[in-house]
C-alpha cells in the first residue's frame, strides 16, 4: 500500500489554466494525460518523483460523467470552484478492499498522447463523495507506463493536509495495527468542525516546500 497520487479537479478557467497554475508553483512541465472514457473526464499529468504524480482533471460533456461516480466527483468540486479532490492509494491486489467495502472495483483506461493504453482498477469513490477526507483505492496492471515515468521530475510529494478523524481514515486503510503509516508522507488532520476534505497538499524541490 502505497500513496500514488493526488486529483485536483479543474477550476471554472479550464483544464489547462488550472494545470498551468500548479506546474508555475511546482516547477514541472505539465503532460496532456488523455480521456478516461468511462468516467467522461479527462486530465493533465504533472509527474513527480517517488513514483508519484499530480493529476488535474476536469470532466466532459459527455453521458458517462453523469453515471460514474468519479465523473460525478469530478463535476461536484469543480462545481465549487475546484481544487483538491482526492488522495489516492495503491495497492497490488484489490481483493481485500473489495472484501471490506462490499463491492467490486470499477475497470479504468485511457490512451495517452504518447500511444500508450493504460489501464487499472478503482474503487472507493462513493466512499470519497460521501466523506472526502477518505482516499480512493487503485490497482494499475502494470507500473511500466506510470504516469510519474512521463518526465523525471526533482518534487516530491511530502505532506497531506486533512480536515478530518486520522481514525476514520485508518479505518477506511483497513490498518488496524497502531504506528505510523505513509510511505514517506506526513499527514497532519485537523478537526475543526469544518467540512471534511483533503485541504492542502505539501510538495518539496530544489526551492524548498511548496503547499497548495
Amino acid at each position: 500500500m502505497r500513496i500514488d497520487h493526488v486529483s485536483y479537479a479543474a477550476s471554472p478557467e479550464g483544464l489547462q489554466a488550472t494545470a498551468e497554475h500548479l506546474s508555475s508553483r511546482l516547477g514541472i512541465t505539465p503532460r496532456d494525460g488523455g480521456v478516461h472514457p468511462r468516467f467522461g473526464t479527462r486530465n493533465v499529468i504533472l509527474p513527480l518523483a517517488g513514483d508519484r504524480y499530480v493529476e488535474v482533471v476536469e470532466v466532459l460533456d459527455h453521458p458517462a460523467s453523469d453515471k460514474a461516480p468519479f465523473g460525478q466527483a469530478v463535476r461536484a468540486r469543480s462545481a465549487t470552484g475546484g481544487g483538491w479532490m482526492a488522495w489516492v492509494v495503491a495497492v497490488d491486489d484489490l481483493s481485500d478492499v473489495e472484501a471490506r467495502l462490499g463491492r467490486r472495483s470499477v475497470e479504468g483506461q485511457r490512451h495517452t498522447p504518447e500511444g500508450v493504453e493504460l489501464q487499472w482498477r478503482q474503487i472507493g469513490i462513493r466512499g470519497l463523495i460521501a466523506d472526502p477526507q477518505l482516499p480512493f483505492f487503485i490497482q494499475w496492471s502494470t507500473m511500466d507506463h506510470h504516469p510519474s515515468r512521463l518526465e523525471e521530475s526533482a518534487v516530491r510529494l511530502t505532506g497531506l493536509h486533512i480536515s478530518g478523524e486520522a481514525a476514520r481514515v485508518r479505518e477506511w486503510l483497513g490498518l488496524t495495527e497502531p504506528g505510523s503509516w505513509g510511505d514517506g508522507v506526513d499527514f497532519d488532520f485537523q478537526s475543526a468542525g469544518g467540512p471534511a476534505a483533503l485541504a492542502s497538499v505539501t510538495f518539496e524541490g530544489p526551492d524548498g516546500p511548496v503547499t497548495i
